[in-house]
């Protein structure tokens, strides 16, 4: 098995800092990258040689080891020592690492796999082709995308950067934290096609809202005299305001449900309910005319 030059695959020197490495692999991804060439099985084998590069080169540990041994890898391993390349097989292609955008926290990492024989020779500890010969799909890229409890219920857009191409990730109505959004086709090439782009959606805790299910839960304070008299109070909820129509009496820590204003259920299309629990705010600051009259209600009680 020939030898792999990482640093002539990507068109770079041997003192090449990160930054020039990261920059000539961006260049030839875009190149080389199946959704660029319709097919070309050549330029899909240059696409994952370059990827197989920048796996090396990008990361510290292997570089030095790969720098260290050079084209005597094949002797080194011979000589029976191959346990010390064992610790570099884990993980997968880092093919893209920066600028999401906002939206995606302003940062992350996209990680895929599939490596040549050699590179599992020289990191793996494999001295057989057989895994090799077996075409497989390139891996998914994984990602997060956090968005308010507001673009939960409404719905929301958000922009992907990949090393080539940026695509659109849409979110229905009634989406949740855990719940994943698939691209297909957006992930590594591989020998039998592309993964797919996995996005585990975050719904970010919110300044009102307490959500439990397709339930929403808040809070909601009322002066003194609407509990006592009895009113009408107008809420603030996510599908828009709603005029409420509170009892004479009402307690403090009273729970009152309305019905369908909670989050959309995503399956059925119908909606869970808002719960508000009410607080009484009592006057602090009485002037001499108020306190005159509360006594006369607290004598005549």
């Amino acid at each position: 098995m020939d030898y792999k030059n990482y640093y002539k695959i990507l068109g770079v020197s041997r003192d090449a800092s990160a930054a020039e490495i990261k920059k000539a692999y961006r260049k030839l991804a875009v190149q080389y990258h199946p959704d660029k060439t319709s097919g070309d099985v050549k330029a899909e084998e240059k696409f994952k040689e370059v990827s197989e590069a920048y796996e090396v080169l990008s990361d510290v540990e292997k570089r030095n080891k790969y720098d260290t041994l050079g084209e005597d890898w094949k002797q080194y391993r011979q000589a029976g020592n191959s346990s010390n390349f064992d610790d570099f097989a884990k993980g997968g292609y880092q093919y893209y690492d920066g600028n999401l955008n906002d939206l995606f926290g302003g940062g992350g990492k996209f990680s895929a796999g599939g490596h040549s024989d050699f590179f599992e020779q020289f990191f793996g500890g494999r001295f057989s082709n057989q895994g090799s010969k077996k075409a497989s799909r390139g891996a998914n890229y994984k990602t997060e995308v956090p968005i308010t409890l507001e673009e939960a219920f409404h719905g929301a857009t958000r922009i992907v950067e990949l090393p080539d191409e940026k695509i659109r990730l849409t979110t229905k109505p009634g989406a949740y934290t855990g719940q994943l959004l698939k691209a297909r086709g957006k992930g590594a090439a591989g020998a039998n096609g592309r993964g797919d782009l996995m996005a585990s959606i975050t719904v970010l805790p919110h300044h009102r809202y307490k959500r439990e299910g397709d339930d929403l839960y808040a809070s909601e304070k009322i002066d003194l005299y609407t509990a006592v008299l009895g009113g009408h109070l107008t809420v603030e909820t996510l599908p828009g305001k709603v005029n409420l129509k509170i009892p004479a009496g009402i307690q403090s820590g009273h729970t009152i449900r309305l019905k369908g204003k909670g989050m959309p259920k995503s399956v059925s299309g119908e909606f869970g309910d808002l719960y508000l629990t009410i607080n009484v705010s009592i006057p602090e600051h009485l002037n001499e005319r108020q306190q005159q009259l509360f006594e006369e209600l607290k004598n005549n009680s």
